[in-house]
């Protein structure tokens, strides 16, 4: 705007009228044990609702099997996500967005999503790499976690949905272990209550006349985002050199990003934190799209000697890249990053055209200087392309 420009007029932004939380509750509210499955549904189609700045609310307890308090106790990071062995949600009774094991997923896209800023509010969702406390009293917890922290769909799809019925799914985890961070045996998880806060939006007259042609006109209203897909690799081979197929991807779920991370000995016991990744001596990785490798040069990696350079900016610029931002501003410093969350962040954005015509092989290719330990297993988070189309006027909806 130029400074000279002082006959501008005052706009202001009236479209939209109110935006107030709702509290959605599960069909059930006694039905919180580990395997459960938790349906949260929102049943009016007349009103307009925006995911993207919702979060779930839960409450609970953490006790000793004879249900006193242990004042050693502590939750893990992101234990929320941890107590889920899936999430999903649902539109017109078709799965939009879904995220299995989102205690992993959750936890290496966020590492490399998240700001020092807004790491600090991630306390409030659990999301903190020191010792999360319980009220060592009675034991309670209480967190409110962004749906955006679990499902691609709300992190990109920021806009409102339009006469759609939506559920959201949540599975409990068959085991609590990943949950807590206690050397004391027989602990357990107690959930009082879960709610689905999400914003209904009211909008001026004017829009609203818009958002009804819409509807009458029964016009197709597009969804694209990046949807999260988890692949595990539950124990590692004990050798020096690996090579791992993961999938076979459709031309419409190109992967853009591959984020992976080690962890040795930490799967289901609550005696360590399983939001702690381990280096196991790294010296090299390659993802290969079909023929195509990224990154293009060996990594010359060595931890025992601290030559981690290059993988800290491959960490550091994934947040450039994805959310293009011109200053990458990391969650971590080096040290941090070292010692408790050594991934590896690959990015394939960028694709040849050769890609561009039939199915995507993705293969990894990875060594280390010394012998994989037993019992670690390799986590890889895709991040690839999703579309849906809707018909406000029908409720039908269809993955492009």
């Amino acid at each position: 705007m130029s400074i000279l420009s002082v006959s501008d007029k005052l706009e202001f932004d009236n479209s939209l009228v109110r935006l107030q939380y709702h509290n959605h509750l599960p069909y059930s509210s006694n039905s919180f044990n580990n395997s459960d499955e938790i349906r949260i549904a929102i049943q009016q189609q007349d009103i307009y609702t925006l995911p993207s700045q919702s979060f779930i609310y839960v409450q609970g307890k953490l006790l000793k099997g004879d249900g006193t308090v242990d004042k050693n106790a502590k939750l893990t990071v992101n234990p929320v996500a941890h107590m889920f062995s899936e999430i999903r949600f649902e539109c017109g009774g078709n799965v939009i967005d879904r995220v299995r094991n989102p205690g992993i997923a959750s936890t290496l896209k966020n590492l490399c999503s998240l700001t020092r800023s807004e790491y600090y509010h991630s306390s409030n969702a659990g999301f903190e790499y020191l010792n999360i406390k319980i009220n060592e009293t009675t034991g309670d917890f209480d967190f409110c976690v962004p749906l955006k922290y679990f499902l691609g769909f709300a992190e990109d799809y920021n806009k409102i949905l339009i006469n759609l019925r939506q559920e959201l799914v949540l599975v409990r985890s068959n085991s609590d272990n990943n949950v807590i961070e206690c050397p004391t045996p027989n602990m357990k998880i107690i959930i009082n209550k879960i709610v689905w806060k999400v914003p209904h939006v009211s909008v001026a007259d004017v829009e609203r006349l818009k958002l009804l042609e819409h509807i009458e006109q029964g016009i197709e209203l597009y969804m694209g985002f990046r949807s999260f897909d988890l692949h595990e690799y539950p124990s590692l081979p004990k050798s020096k050199q690996h090579s791992w197929t993961i999938k076979t991807s459709t031309q419409l779920e190109k992967p853009r990003y591959l984020i992976l991370g080690f962890q040795t000995n930490r799967k289901d016991d609550a005696k360590v934190s399983a939001s702690l990744f381990d280096h196991c001596n790294l010296t090299d990785m390659k993802v290969f799209l079909n023929s195509e490798k990224y990154p293009y040069e060996p990594l010359h990696l060595n931890f025992k000697t601290g030559q981690i350079a290059v993988l800290y900016e491959m960490y550091c610029n994934f947040a450039k890249s994805y959310y293009d931002r011109e200053l990458a501003e990391p969650m971590f410093n080096r040290d941090t990053f070292l010692a408790n969350t050594p991934i590896i962040v690959i990015d394939c954005s960028r694709q040849n055209d050769i890609l561009n015509v039939g199915t995507v092989d993705i293969r990894i290719e990875f060594e280390t200087s010394e012998d994989i330990p037993n019992n670690t297993t390799l986590y890889c988070l895709i991040l690839h392309d999703r579309v849906f189309k809707y018909v406000p006027l029908t409720g039908m909806i269809n993955q492009i």
